[in-house]
């Protein structure tokens, strides 16, 4: 079972910096120039998730025993108390975006499982369940989780630009915040199309440029914090602040011209974490007035002024 060192971790997060980012990638929505560019841009972004799995524990270390039902606990506390503030729920997490009564008939894919929040989420309500993952770490992990919880389903080690699936394999596929760290979204959107029926739907979180965050906060990062003397350029500066070897951020707009031809692009959602609402660095001041404002009014800022970092499209196959 692979799991993250301290050291690996270290190296790819030193404070609020994110580190090892792959050569070449200078614009926000760019894709590789070859297929060299981008196989080598596909090993790099494996080396960073192998290294630095999605455990939320960038700032505070996992305290329980990987693969445990505690330290799942932990992370899904974590994860989901953050999602609680910009998505709440009555019955069950994300229940906004997945249909979960609709789960019984269909055969469902996720593209990253990252450590399995969404997939046991998933599994128990399916109709079949199939989890992929470009990293061990992350495949082995949820595996473990589902195991461990009773749950169906198969969580398979495999890169999305190339699934081995058969063509229309599944009736929908659901993807949190994982095809743009890919080195080819295109790529991915594509196989995606391959391997659902005709009429599949889609749910995708990709990050969305917002004047806000990625604008506005990565000048005050740039001066403040002497990330343009360093980096020089605001696409460098966000890539520093943003985990993955690679990261895309898309307006609207630019989501519907990547999906066009493959996806019907049927709605799309901003939100954002609550942390976004103030585009200042982590501190204490930060902290505070983020504690003293309603989740309410930041929900108001990230999703109904579309301020947010999270792009949620919900699309369906052409």
């Amino acid at each position: 079972m692979s799991q993250t060192s301290d050291s690996a971790n270290a190296s790819n997060v030193a404070e609020d910096d994110f580190r090892n980012k792959v050569e070449g990638f200078a614009q926000p929505t760019q894709l590789p120039s070859d297929d060299a560019q981008r196989q080598s841009w596909q090993a790099a972004n494996r080396a960073w998730w192998e290294s630095t799995p999605m455990r939320y524990d960038w700032r505070e270390a996992v305290g329980a025993e990987p693969g445990t039902a505690a330290y799942f606990a932990e992370i899904d506390a974590r994860f989901l108390g953050s999602v609680r503030k910009y998505l709440p729920w009555k019955r069950q997490p994300f229940e906004q975006l997945i249909d979960y009564d609709a789960l019984s008939a269909l055969d469902v894919l996720e593209i990253g499982v990252g450590q399995g929040a969404h997939a046991q989420l998933i599994a128990s309500h399916a109709k079949s369940f199939t989890g992929i993952d470009l990293t061990v770490a992350a495949s082995t992990m949820t595996a473990r989780r589902l195991s461990l919880m009773g749950l169906p389903g198969r969580v398979l080690q495999m890169d999305a630009e190339a699934m081995t699936f058969p063509d229309a394999s599944f009736d929908y596929v659901w993807s949190w915040g994982v095809i743009h760290h890919s080195a080819d979204t295109r790529r991915v959107l594509t196989e995606m199309r391959r391997v659902l029926r005709p009429g599949g739907r889609a749910t995708v979180m990709v990050y969305h440029r917002s004047w806000l965050h990625f604008h506005l906060g990565g000048y005050l990062r740039g001066v403040f914090q002497g990330q343009f003397k360093r980096l020089g350029t605001l696409h460098r500066v966000s890539q520093g602040a943003t985990d993955g070897a690679i990261a895309r951020f898309y307006t609207t707009q630019e989501w519907r011209e990547t999906t066009a031809g493959l996806f019907e692009v049927e709605k799309v959602r901003i939100l954002g974490l609550k942390a976004e609402i103030l585009p200042l660095p982590r501190g204490r001041l930060k902290s505070a007035i983020e504690a003293l404002t309603p989740d309410a009014v930041s929900r108001l800022i990230t999703n109904g002024m579309r301020l947010g970092t999270f792009l949620v499209a919900d699309m369906r196959r052409v």
